[in-house]
């Protein structure tokens, strides 16, 4: 007997909140049920004034078929609604994410679950304490490249150098981004993808040491850190916010192991091992829905109940902690800052 359908509301309908829109029309085990925001414009389907760092044509949405509310207590309330899809700025998804566990709820919720790693922490129990899935919504994870990267480096050879770099202009389109108490800063809110991803890789660096700086009134908040690994590396995340506006978008890794050095730089349609023969050989990654592949692998999570191996929240608040130390060697002009 198949299975119902999912019910899905979407909290939230600034940038991220668009972007799932269209991704969960392209997941079959789930079913776009409801859509939350204060805003009645924007609740109208009018999505004319939402911006962010990766194009979008699509402005207008028809939702005469789905379940509107204004508050997130009306939704919750709502217990048709399986799942709540959590697209709010960052100083909100800590008290959204309780209260929507608390209602019996799963949860998948914009990366960084929390402006802190100690709150996202106190997140996860209520996750287990509510017997609800909970994940946070870091889609690098389901990108190809990343994807065919983590998969070589399973082979096990030795990784002697690796360097991940994601950055863009200071973002114009959502004030809350550019504000630290509520975004947390470029670090915070980009590169945690990266610190993410190190940590699905090798877990917990030893220790970290950074430098950067941070000058929010012209537009930048970079980093270089070096994460300290024993048997690892060196291994650097660097970017962030390089200017307000025209800086333009961009996300790359070069990872050179005793067999060969991975490559791939956005928006490349292929994975280049360069091997240590001499060779070049290209890996073709496709053309998928990369944010459908992330809200499909949370919404058979959900339905079967069973908690997100790839996303599990647990390494998402790692991730947190992991920013942190890095923001706290920054302030300490690269100073030394143990993990453990």
């Amino acid at each position: 007997m198949q299975q119902a359908p999912l019910n899905i509301a979407v909290v939230g309908l600034g940038f991220m909140g668009a972007t799932h829109l269209k991704a969960w029309r392209n997941v079959p085990a789930a079913r776009l049920y409801a859509v939350v925001d204060a805003d009645l414009k924007r609740l109208s389907g009018d999505l004319s004034s939402v911006g962010g760092n990766l194009a979008t044509t699509e402005t207008h949405y028809d939702f005469s078929s789905l379940r509107t509310f204004t508050t997130l207590e009306q939704a919750l309330s709502e217990p048709e609604i399986d799942a709540v899809d959590i697209c709010l700025p960052t100083d909100h998804h800590a008290a959204t994410t309780t209260a929507a566990l608390r209602a019996g709820k799963h949860v998948l919720c914009e990366k960084p679950l929390a402006l802190d790693s100690a709150t996202a922490e106190s997140l996860c129990r209520e996750a287990e304490k509510a017997g609800r899935i909970l994940m946070a919504a870091h889609v690098l994870r389901f990108i190809p490249a990343y994807e065919e990267l983590a998969s070589h480096l399973r082979e096990g050879s030795p990784v002697r150098s690796a360097l991940f770099r994601r950055r863009c202009g200071a973002p114009g389109w959502s004030p809350w981004l550019t504000d630290p108490t509520r975004s947390g800063g470029a670090i915070l809110d980009m590169l945690i993808h990266d610190a993410d991803f190190c940590i699905s890789l090798w877990g917990m660096p030893d220790a970290v040491r950074a430098r950067g700086h941070r000058d929010l009134g012209r537009g930048i908040d970079v980093i270089h850190a070096d994460l300290i690994y024993p048997n690892v590396g060196p291994v650097i995340i660097t970017g962030g916010w390089h200017h307000p506006n025209t800086y333009p978008f961009g996300m790359e890794f070069t990872v050179v192991t005793d067999k060969a050095t991975l490559e791939w730089v956005n928006p490349a349609t292929d994975f280049r091992e360069h091997t240590v023969a001499g060779e070049l050989r290209t890996t073709p990654l496709g053309d998928r829905d990369l944010f459908a592949a992330e809200l499909a692998y949370f919404a058979d999570c959900a339905a079967k109940n069973t908690q997100p191996v790839r996303c599990p929240p647990a390494q998402s608040t790692m991730a947190i902690a992991l920013v942190e130390k890095i923001l706290a060697s920054r302030d300490q002009d690269g100073s030394l800052i143990a993990c453990w």
